[in-house]
């Protein structure tokens, strides 16, 4: 059966011309092979053209009785959202995708989250994250907010209904997984299922998900290019066995190189299906380019023998609300990022990444938001357009 954001802590407008101060650097991830152990107990630590946001594929699988731990080369790379076994926020974005970029929910349920929760969370459906998750699940995350990991931007998500989007799956059966890799940075995933009994219609609260995962993936491989709906991670395992009815998988993305987390929830239900969804209005066409755009411009605002600060706007250029952005660019040779506010950035060599701010990524069509830096090192830098995406 086949299916298919170091966080540093964001310092808010130094005067210009301040002397650079240290920053911390993210250790990169061991790589390694596919080792099947026994999991530790623990919850740990997510025109058409114009609606059509990122991102693609999902994750899950399992032995019964023991998890199954997977490690594999290379580094994860994302933000995303399980696409197979489709999330809410994918598969009511799927719903309610028209021909026109507008979102016109069929689902009652998804049309019951837009009624919560408007229509951008429906554009931003890879967003269903915490900056300051660090992997953590029960005991911070509340009980009826599982589905939303207790951000308010997908609450609609969390309502206790029977007529969710389904996947249908079979028991036992060793199924592909995959899920959508849109930004570079390394991670673990936690896969977890309701216990026998669960009952869609009643909120969802921690006593209803068995205590361990049933699937955890140790930064798995990643396929294809970031920033691409065609990018994913991929890997084999086999489901949960004597299981029947409606269930649902929750799953939890914890970033190795800052304390930011993705939760998700995938309705399913066990009746022999291979992979097939349902409660799906028209889904679209998902190879097509994300409508979500933004811009970055950057300029010096001051310099001195040895170094430069800096000033990043940030314009959301497209017709839809973006909850969040990333910009990334790479240092000339000899230069390194000493400071950094107003946003949360990554390393790796000369490369930088920064994500917005918890206060500073919503913006609307036409809205700015900026970032400063300051930088050690000779020869200042004369590139004014920086990379930019939605996420």
């Amino acid at each position: 059966m086949r299916w298919e954001r170091s966080h540093i802590p964001a310092d808010r407008n130094p005067p210009e011309g301040t002397a650079p101060t240290s920053r911390g650097i993210p250790t990169t991830p061991t790589r390694g092979m596919f080792v099947m152990l026994p999991t530790v107990a623990r919850l740990p630590l997510s025109t058409r053209h114009r609606a059509l946001l990122l991102v693609l594929l999902a994750l899950l699988t399992t032995v019964p009785a023991l998890g199954l731990v997977v490690t594999a080369g290379g580094r994860a790379a994302a933000h995303g959202t399980p696409m197979k076994p489709g999330s809410r926020t994918f598969l009511c974005w799927q719903d309610g995708l028209t021909d026109t970029g507008e979102i016109k929910p069929v689902n009652p349920a998804c049309k019951a989250a837009q009624q919560v929760s408007g229509t951008t969370p429906f554009y931003n459906w890879f967003s269903v994250l915490r900056s300051d998750g660090a992997g953590r699940t029960r005991g911070f995350v509340p009980d009826g907010e599982l589905c939303s990991g207790g951000n308010p931007n997908f609450t609609g998500f969390d309502l206790p209904r029977s007529d969710w989007p389904l996947t249908h799956l079979t028991s036992g059966a060793t199924v592909d997984f995959s899920y959508n890799a849109w930004a570079a940075h390394p991670g673990w995933f936690y896969v977890y299922l309701t216990k026998d009994g669960f009952d869609p219609t009643k909120t969802l609260t921690w006593n209803d998900m068995e205590d361990q995962p049933f699937l955890s993936v140790d930064h798995p491989p990643l396929n294809g290019s970031p920033g691409t709906v065609d990018a994913n991670y991929s890997w084999s395992g086999r489901l949960p066995s004597g299981k029947s009815g409606r269930h649902l998988v929750y799953m939890v993305w914890q970033r190795s190189d800052s304390a930011e987390t993705f939760y998700s929830c995938s309705d399913v239900v066990f009746d022999g299906g291979n992979g097939e969804v349902t409660g799906v209005h028209d889904p679209g066409n998902p190879t097509e380019p994300p409508p979500g755009v933004c811009s970055a411009t950057r300029r010096t605002t001051g310099s001195w023998p040895g170094g430069y600060q800096s000033e990043v706007t940030v314009t959301n250029t497209g017709d839809v609300p973006m909850l969040g952005w990333m910009v990334d660019w790479t240092l000339p040779s000899g230069q390194t990022v000493d400071s950094l506010w107003n946003g949360n950035a990554t390393y790796q060599g000369q490369d930088v990444m920064v994500h917005n701010a918890d206060w500073n990524g919503s913006l609307d069509p036409g809205r700015s938001a900026t970032f400063g830096y300051v930088v050690r090192g000779s020869g200042g830098d004369p590139s004014t357009a920086l990379a930019c995406q939605v996420g």
